[in-house]
């Protein structure tokens, strides 16, 4: 099958594609901040360069593209018909990529949390945004209850 952009098209129209300051991703900062929250945005130094961090929490937050870390059973993850093989090698490394991440974050002591584009779609997103913000108030408030 061949691919309905000329390969210049294609080219561009995946070279605006961001990696960082997405839509999803503001939409969770805008949010959180309303909220009281305070973080930081793309520690380096942290494994994976997490969108959101919460230092004095010790979580993080990662807003994945659907497409991009091969969200399973999303409409919105659709294995392109040209350059299968090349397609399904990025993104499977993508995940294989995410799961170290997560492994080294959680072995070092942070919570993570991470937010797939999909679940800031629609009636999913008030439900998700929620669940996040009671969530960073619970581990908010354990935090508190040790240093008492």
């Amino acid at each position: 099958m061949t691919d309905v952009h000329s390969k210049e098209v294609r080219s561009y129209n995946m070279s605006q594609i961001k990696g960082k300051n997405t839509k999803p991703e503001l939409l969770v900062r805008k949010y959180l901040f309303a909220k009281g929250f305070r973080y930081r945005l793309h520690n380096k130094n942290l494994p994976g360069k997490p969108d959101i961090v919460f230092s004095k929490l010790k979580t993080v937050i990662f807003v994945h593209g659907c497409f991009w870390h091969g969200h399973e059973n999303c409409k919105y993850f659709v294995v392109p018909k040209t350059r299968t093989e090349w397609w399904l090698n990025k993104i499977n490394r993508n995940k294989h990529l995410d799961e170290e991440n997560l492994s080294k974050l959680k072995a070092e002591g942070w919570k993570v949390f991470i937010i797939f584009e999909c679940d800031l779609k629609g009636a999913h997103m008030k439900d998700t945004l929620s669940k996040i913000v009671i969530s960073l108030n619970r581990i908010h408030l354990q935090k508190n209850n040790e240093q008492t």
